[in-house]
C-alpha cells in the first residue's frame, strides 16, 4: 500500500534563496545551519558529500545502451505492465502541468516516461530519459534517488537539489513496494521546472504508487490461485508423502499435513511447525529458471517438480517422502483432550494431528506471531481455536480481545464512529483507548473479517502497516504491537473479485491458514465431544456427570450438524437439563434432531425448489439458520444470539439465501 504524505514532505518555494545560500555555506565547510532547510534535504546533502557527488552536475550520467535497457524492462516486465495504464491515465494532468511522470527501477534507473513534450525537450539535457540512473551517487539530492534512500515520498524543489545542473527542476517521488514482502520495485516519479512547482504533484506520485502496487497484487494473486489451483489435487490426495508447494520466487507458500513428519523424519521439524518456518523455507530461484540456484543438502533433486503453465514458471512442488508407518492409517481420533485449565483459561486443548482437524497445526502456530486466518462455517468453533491458539502460545498470559466485524454499524457514519470510539478507542480511567490498544502485547482475535465493512478496511490496513493507532483528542501516536487472528466463514477470494475485500488487507491477515473442518466431517469425534461437553456442563450447572448411551451415540453421528459445535454443545446441555437418568438415551434427544434423522428436514419442507446454486459450506449455513429461526420461533434476536452472529448478519445471509419469503412461514412453525 502507498504511503501516506506527512507535512514535512512538502518543499515550500518561499525558502528558495534561504536553501540556496545554506548551500552554497555547506559546499563551503560552514556548518551554520537555516530553518528554511528540512531535515530531509539536511541528510540528504550530507550523503552526498560523504559519497563525493559533484555538486557541479549539470546532468544524469550517460543512459545505457539500447540491448541493456531492453533486458532490464524484461526483467520488470511486471511493474511496467503494472504501471502503463496508471501513468496513462496522467496524460491530461501532465500536459496541463508541463511535468513529466518517470518510472524507475529499485535502482533508479529509468524505466519509462509519460508526460508534456514541451517538457521533454528540457529533460533530455539532463539526462531524464529511460536508461539513465537517478540515484543519489548518480545525481546528488533528487526525488528518485532521495526517494529510494529514505523509502518515502518526497518533493525536492529548486535550490534543494544537490547538483548545481538540476536546480532548476522540482520534483515530486515515492517508492513502488512489492505487495509480496514490502521490498522496494522501484520509483514514480513527477518533474517539472521549477515553475511547475505544486502539493498536489506529491499527492499524485502517492496515489499512482498506490494504484500501481494493487495492480501488482492483482497479477500476484493471481499466480498465486493459478498455482494453487493447479496443486489441490496433490496436497489434499491420499498419499502419505509430504507435499510443500513454492511460489514462483522459491518460497514455500502451502503445505500438507504430512509435510511436517516428513521434515521430522529429515531431521528438520522446525521448519515444518508453523508459518514463519513454512516461510524460511526457501529456495534461490531466478525469474525464467526452471531448477533453484542452490538447493538444501537435504532436499534431493528429484523431489523437486516445476509447475508450468502456458510456458510460464508459477511456482514448483516438492514431494518428500512419508512415514514409514503412514500406510498403516494409525492416527488418532482425539480432537478434543481435558486439560487441567489454569485460572481463567480455557479447558479445551488440541490433541489430534490430522491436518483436516487442524488441531496440530494450531499448536504449532501457536509459536509464532504471524497472522493466522482461521476458515470453517459457522459454528465449527473458530473462537475457541483462536483462544486456543493464543493461550498455547508465548502470549497466554497477555490481554485476548475480541472484536466480531459483523457487528459494526451498517451506515458510513456510523462506521467512522464504532471506528474511532469503538475500534480503535474507548473510555478508561486512564483515557482513551480501545480495543486494538487494550491487545498490545497479546492476541487481537477479528471474527467475521469477512463482514467487515469496505470503507473500514483501509483505515484498520493501516494500524497494522504502521502498528499505531491515535487517542481520541491526542495527536501522538500510540505504538501497538499485537498478534492477529481473524475467521470468517467466506470465501474471501470471491469476495474479492466482488468488490466487498481489499486484496492488500487480503494479504496482511491471510500470511497462513487453518480450515476446520465441521462437524460432520468427523462424526467418530462424537463420543469425545459428547464426554467432555457433559462434563463441562454438568460442572457448571451442578449437576452430576451424564453419560451418552450407545444408541444416542449412533444417532447424533447420523446426523449432518449443520450448526456444527455450537448445535453439538446445545444439544448436550438439552439433554443434559431435561434427562432424568444417569445414561442419556435416544429419547433424550431434541424432537427436531430426531424429526430431521427420520427425514422430516425443516430446511427440506421450506425451500423446497430453490435452485440456487450454492457450495455445501452455504447450504449447510442456510439450513442452520433455518433450523434457528424455527427452534427459536421467529425471534431474530434469539436467531442471532443462538448462531453467535450480530443480528444485521442475519438478515444479510436472508437475502444472500433468498431466503427473505420464508420467514413469515417460519415463524409460524413449531417444534
Amino acid at each position: 500500500m502507498a504511503a501516506t504524505i506527512p507535512g514535512q514532505m512538502f518543499s515550500i518555494p518561499e525558502n528558495d534563496g534561504h536553501i540556496m545560500s545554506s548551500w552554497e555555506r555547506f559546499l563551503s565547510g560552514d556548518e551554520a545551519a537555516s530553518d528554511a532547510l528540512r531535515r530531509l534535504i539536511d541528510d540528504s546533502w550530507r550523503r552526498c558529500q560523504v559519497a563525493s557527488v559533484d555538486p557541479g552536475r549539470y546532468q544524469a550520467p550517460p543512459p545505457i545502451g539500447e540491448n541493456s535497457l531492453h533486458t532490464l524492462r524484461d526483467e520488470c516486465g511486471e511493474l511496467l505492465s503494472a504501471s502503463a495504464p496508471v501513468m496513462a491515465s496522467a496524460r491530461d494532468f501532465l500536459s496541463e502541468t508541463g511535468t513529466v511522470m518517470v518510472l524507475t527501477d529499485q535502482s533508479g534507473t529509468i524505466l519509462n516516461l509519460e508526460g508534456d513534450m514541451s517538457t521533454r525537450g528540457a529533460a533530455e539535457n539532463v539526462h531524464l530519459l529511460s536508461g539513465a540512473n537517478w540515484s543519489e551517487l548518480a545525481c546528488g539530492t533528487n526525488a528518485i534517488g532521495t526517494a529510494l534512500e529514505v523509502g518515502q515520498p518526497v518533493q525536492i524543489h529548486s535550490a534543494e537539489h544537490y547538483c548545481a545542473g538540476i536546480k532548476r527542476w522540482s520534483c515530486s517521488a515515492t517508492v513502488i513496494r512489492d505487495p509480496y514482502d514490502g521490498s522496494i520495485l522501484g520509483v514514480v516519479d513527477v518533474s517539472g521546472l521549477s515553475a511547475s512547482y505544486s502539493r498536489h504533484s506529491l499527492a499524485l506520485v502517492v496515489a499512482t504508487a498506490g494504484r500501481i502496487e494493487n495492480r501488482l497484487a492483482k497479477i500476484e494473486l493471481g499466480i498465486r490461485y493459478r498455482l494453487l489451483e493447479g496443486c489441490v489435487d496433490r496436497l489434499s490426495g491420499t498419499s502419505a508423502d509430504g507435499i510443500i508447494v513454492f511460489d514462483r520466487r522459491g518460497r514455500a507458500i502451502k503445505a500438507n499435513g504430512r509435510a511436517s513428519a516428513a521434515l521430522a523424519d529429515l531431521g528438520i521439524g522446525e521448519l515444518a511447525v508453523a508459518p514463519d518456518g513454512l516461510a524460511s523455507l526457501s529456495l534461490s530461484w531466478k525469474k525464467g529458471r526452471r531448477a533453484p540456484d542452490e538447493r538444501p543438502e537435504w532436499m534431493r533433486e528429484e523431489w523437486l517438480e516445476p509447475v508450468i503453465q502456458n510456458g510460464e514458471h508459477i511456482g514448483a512442488v516438492l514431494t518428500l517422502p512419508g512415514r514409514r508407518n503412514a500406510a498403516s492409517g494409525r492416527v488418532s481420533n482425539a480432537v478434543f483432550s481435558r486439560t487441567r485449565p489454569r485460572k481463567g483459561r480455557s479447558s479445551v486443548s488440541w490433541a489430534n494431528p490430522r491436518p483436516a482437524a487442524g488441531g496440530g497445526r494450531a499448536q504449532q502456530l501457536a509459536k509464532s506471531r504471524v497472522p493466522v486466518l482461521l476458515l470453517g462455517e459457522t459454528g465449527v468453533g473458530k473462537d475457541v481455536f483462536a483462544r486456543c491458539i493464543h493461550e498455547s502460545g508465548a502470549t497466554r498470559d497477555a490481554p485476548f480481545v475480541a472484536l466480531n466485524c459483523g457487528v459494526l454499524p451498517r451506515t458510513a457514519h456510523q462506521r467512522a464512529v464504532r471506528l474511532y470510539r469503538g475500534l480503535l478507542h474507548r473510555r478508561s480511567s486512564g483515557g482513551m483507548i480501545g480495543k486494538i490498544e487494550a491487545a498490545d502485547g497479546g492476541t487481537l482475535f477479528l471474527d467475521e473479517i469477512g463482514e467487515m465493512p469496505i470503507d473500514l478496511q483501509p483505515h484498520f490496513l493501516r494500524v497494522l502497516e504502521e502498528g499505531e493507532v491515535y487517542r481520541l483528542g491526542e495527536n501522538k501516536p500510540r505504538k501497538v504491537n499485537f498478534r492477529l487472528i481473524a475467521a470468517t466463514n467466506r470465501d474471501l477470494r470471491k469476495e474479492i473479485q466482488a468488490g466487498r475485500f481489499r486484496m492488500d488487507l487480503f494479504y496482511r491477515v491471510a500470511v497462513t491458514s487453518i480450515n476446520i473442518p465441521s462437524l460432520r466431517e468427523r462424526a467418530a469425534d462424537i463420543p469425545l465431544l459428547g464426554d467432555y461437553y457433559l462434563r463441562r456442563l454438568s460442572l457448571q450447572h451442578g449437576l452430576e456427570p451424564r453419560v451418552l448411551s450407545p444408541g444416542a451415540i449412533e444417532l447424533l453421528r447420523q446426523y449432518g450438524w449443520p450448526g456444527n459445535i455450537r448445535e453439538f454443545r446445545n444439544v448436550m446441555e438439552s439433554m443434559l437439563l431435561t434427562a432424568r437418568g444417569h445414561v442419556l438415551t435416544e429419547a433424550d434427544l431434541p424432537a427436531d434432531l430426531v424429526t430431521t434423522l427420520a427425514g422430516d428436514s425443516p430446511a427440506a419442507l421450506d425451500v423446497q425448489g430453490d435452485e440456487r446454486d450454492l457450495t455445501c459450506l452455504e447450504n449447510a449455513e442456510r439450513d442452520a439458520i433455518l433450523r434457528a429461526i424455527k427452534g427459536c420461533r421467529g425471534n431474530m434476536t434469539a436467531v442471532a444470539r443462538e448462531l453467535g452472529i450480530a443480528k444485521s448478519t442475519v438478515y444479510v445471509k436472508l437475502k444472500r439465501f433468498g431466503l427473505e419469503s420464508y420467514v413469515d412461514d417460519l415463524r409460524n412453525y413449531r417444534v
